[in-house]
């Protein structure tokens, strides 16, 4: 690859890097030809696209979109690198890899880091807590949910609240009559 190839392939990444709202990078090795295909294709399912860098390119495409967290990411960037580039729901990729791995009774691909809203998720153990990761949608909801809890409980007690005094005054109209 010549340095215009190069310098093409490092735009595109940082280009990809800025229009998505996050990445993963993990480590193919140890997979053979058909594992890797099955990989790519239940990523594609999800709509992922999975992308083998250099590490050199990576780490420069990363300075060129201007990641913030490029130097935390640096650890990640040995062996290996390819990048899934994430869709609206951060933790589809966490998802893909954990299915992936339990279906084939291996521990591979290697999951090396992400980035998800601006957050960074270094090492193996952080792949369960990108599992968990709740969608903006998702928050929305539950916010909206916990903020009413309150004035349904209102609503609630004075509807029998209501129902109480009408059942009262009715008694003591049969009562009288």
């Amino acid at each position: 690859m010549n340095k215009a190839e190069k310098t093409a392939l490092i735009q595109e990444v940082a280009e990809e890097l800025k229009t998505h709202k996050g990445f993963y990078l993990l480590n193919l090795e140890g997979l053979d030809a058909a594992e890797t295909i099955a990989f790519r294709r239940a990523c594609y399912e999800k709509g992922l696209r999975v992308r083998v860098v250099k590490n050199t390119l990576l780490l420069k495409a990363l300075e060129m979109a201007d990641i913030a967290a490029r130097h935390e990411l640096t650890a990640a960037l040995k062996l290996q690198t390819a990048i899934i580039f994430t869709s609206e729901n951060p933790k589809v990729p966490a998802q893909v890899l954990q299915d992936f791995r339990q279906k084939n009774k291996k521990e591979k691909p290697f999951f090396k880091a992400a980035y998800v809203e601006e957050s960074v998720f270094l090492g193996e153990e952080q792949l369960e807590a990108l599992t968990r990761l709740k969608t903006k949608e998702e928050l929305l909801g539950e916010l909206i949910g916990r903020l009413q809890a309150p004035i349904q409980n209102v609503v609630a007690m004075l509807q029998g609240a209501g129902q109480t005094i009408a059942g009262v005054l009715k008694t003591l109209s049969e009562r009288n009559s």
